[in-house]
């Protein structure tokens, strides 16, 4: 075959791809292998052959593995991926200096991930549903997930025959679903549905369990709930949330249930916490302490405070709606508290990890799903006079190149404020 040619793999890279000198990244190869390939792009090539197989290769447990973009490395034995995980903080910490023990990662099983997005498109056969292919903007039909919780898988074709009666030929649209403990709350983003078909949607919603329907035009419009069967509820740490149409949520609740206890060992007995990007609450409700949650999205902010009322307890929560991108607490707002948690989207915190650097919070708990921005921020602080004590990876992204991590920063005690008093 002239338009092919044979690579040697070095390593594994930090998306799941197989790396060749060049580089060459090579989808579905492992380090060590011998593979044939075909050149689709300058650094990139497409596998054609497994010449020499690694001992680490397993059969992927999903069938859509190959063509399907949503999971990178099933194909790789369960020792090795979890090595490759670790490796892969490990890295983005020496990147920036950073020299720490990590420890264990958290294995989540599979398949506990409670939200997804998924990619619609109605065909002359139907109504194409699915993640998309990797590098590509086509949409891979799922008959079976081996991530999604079985409540979400079960309702891809009862979404198959809604899309089917609401696009227009050759229309797609983009779907935000989430297993809620009493439902599916689904959030569209596409053409409104007529009159005529959001008459049908509170039936549909009832005979498939979906709790809501909200439907939006674009990305940044605000969704405008169109079924509604009963409110979609989210326990965090005892409390019932009702999140806003496609809110933030931890993928997985026992991810959920490991970076909050992370979080509360590390924190103790503090009495006043400062919970920066809070979202819902993940961190915030679990704490016996007084909290401050900083949320920049207002409506995730007012779904948490709305919360913390209905449970009783507003007086210890407090909830503040402000954009820590371009107004971050200060060092001098952050002082009072005894400890601080920051979980900030995959950009990272930027200049708020620079003030709390500057501040005298004695304890400081980051959540990161991005380890190289993570890294960055961890740098700010360690120069800012803390310790990075613990660094746990959580394996909530099954078989992906994306990682979650939990760290414990310790002022030294000669810059906190006590030692200063």
């Amino acid at each position: 075959m002239t338009d092919t040619l044979e690579l040697t793999i070095a390593r594994l890279g930090a998306s799941g791809d197989g790396v060749a000198d060049g580089p060459i990244y090579v989808a579905g190869a492992l380090a060590g292998e011998r593979v044939r390939v075909r050149r689709i792009g300058k650094d990139r090539a497409q596998l054609v052959e497994v010449i020499e197989r690694a001992r680490e290769r397993v059969a992927p447990p999903c069938a859509h593995f190959g063509t399907c973009g949503g999971c990178a490395v099933q194909h790789l034995a369960d020792d090795a991926y979890a090595g490759w995980k670790t490796a892969l903080v490990k890295a983005a910490l020496a990147a920036r200096g950073l020299d720490v023990a990590i420890e264990p990662m958290v294995r989540i099983a599979a398949p506990t991930r409670r939200r997804a997005e998924l990619a619609a498109r109605r065909t002359p056969e139907g109504v194409t549903l699915g993640f998309h292919e990797s590098a590509s903007g086509a949409i891979v039909d799922l008959a079976s997930c081996a991530v999604l919780v079985p409540p979400l898988v079960a309702l891809l074709p009862a979404l198959r025959k809604l899309l089917a009666e609401s696009l227009r030929p050759g229309e797609t649209c983009d779907l935000h679903v989430t297993a809620a403990d009493n439902g599916v709350d689904l959030l569209v983003t596409g053409r409104s549905p007529d009159t005529r078909r959001r008459a049908a949607l509170a039936d549909f919603a009832a005979a498939n369990r979906i709790v809501r329907i909200a439907w939006r035009r674009n990305p940044g419009d605000a969704p405008e709930i169109v079924a509604l069967h009963e409110a979609p509820r989210i326990d965090i740490g005892g409390v019932a949330v009702v999140p806003p149409p496609g809110a933030f949520l931890q993928a997985a609740r026992a991810a959920e249930e490991a970076l909050a206890g992370e979080a509360m060992d590390a924190i103790g007995k503090a009495k006043r916490v400062v919970d920066l990007y809070a979202g819902l609450g993940t961190f915030s409700f679990p704490l016996a302490g007084r909290v401050h949650a900083v949320e920049g999205d207002a409506a995730a902010s007012a779904a948490m405070l709305a919360a913390a009322r209905a449970a009783g307890r507003a007086g210890r929560i407090t909830c503040e709606a402000r954009d820590l991108a371009r107004r971050p607490l200060l060092p001098e707002e952050l002082d009072d508290y005894d400890a601080a948690i920051f979980d900030p989207p995959r950009e990272g915190a930027g200049e708020q990890a620079r003030h709390l650097a500057a501040s005298t919070v004695p304890v400081v708990v980051g959540i990161s799903c991005n380890p190289a921005t993570f890294a960055r921020d961890a740098r700010t602080l360690v120069d800012g006079g803390y310790e990075l004590k613990r660094v746990v990876p959580v394996d909530q992204f099954r078989w992906t190149g994306h990682v979650e991590l939990v760290a414990i920063f310790a002022k030294a005690k000669s810059r906190n404020r006590h030692a200063r008093a």
